[in-house]
């Protein structure tokens, strides 16, 4: 199955370095570099930042927040050299791989952790702070009126 979602999983080939991947545009390859910073994004999506500027950065790996479950914990990926495979796509002038699943990560990078459970996709990254909520008044904490 994983051949057919990835063909380029199916035989090892020689990775390109990000720089060179606005030459690949339409081709499914893998590409490599270090990741300097991961960012979220206002839509929920996540960023590996490959260049110091990612907006002069010629490409970038997006992570949508449906995708998270099954690519891990992107936040883990921050300083670590990857091996990227997929499609490249031209998305507002630059390359990108889209990021949808932990097959696609090789060396360091595979075997990152799921992301934890009180991250909330659907929320757009929030965090679920967990808090319980009692119908009715609040109850009045002064052990006097108890």
């Amino acid at each position: 199955m994983a051949v057919l979602l990835f063909p380029a999983l199916a035989a090892p080939a020689a990775c390109i370095p990000f720089t060179a991947a606005p030459e690949h545009v339409g081709e499914s390859v893998c590409v490599t570099g270090k990741v300097l910073k991961v960012a979220e994004g206002k839509n929920g999506a996540w960023f590996l930042d490959l260049c110091d500027d990612h907006k002069t950065c010629p490409f970038t790996v997006v992570v949508f927040a449906r995708d998270l479950r099954d690519v891990g914990d992107v936040r883990q990926l921050a300083g670590k050299q990857i091996q990227l495979f997929g499609k490249i796509k031209l998305y507002a002038g630059k390359a990108e791989i889209i990021l949808k699943d932990a097959r696609q990560l090789h060396g360091e990078a595979a075997k990152l952790p799921p992301m934890p459970r009180e991250y909330d996709a659907s929320r757009h990254g929030s965090y679920r702070a967990g808090r319980y909520r009692t119908k009715g008044k609040p109850a009045d904490l002064d052990p006097e009126k108890r």
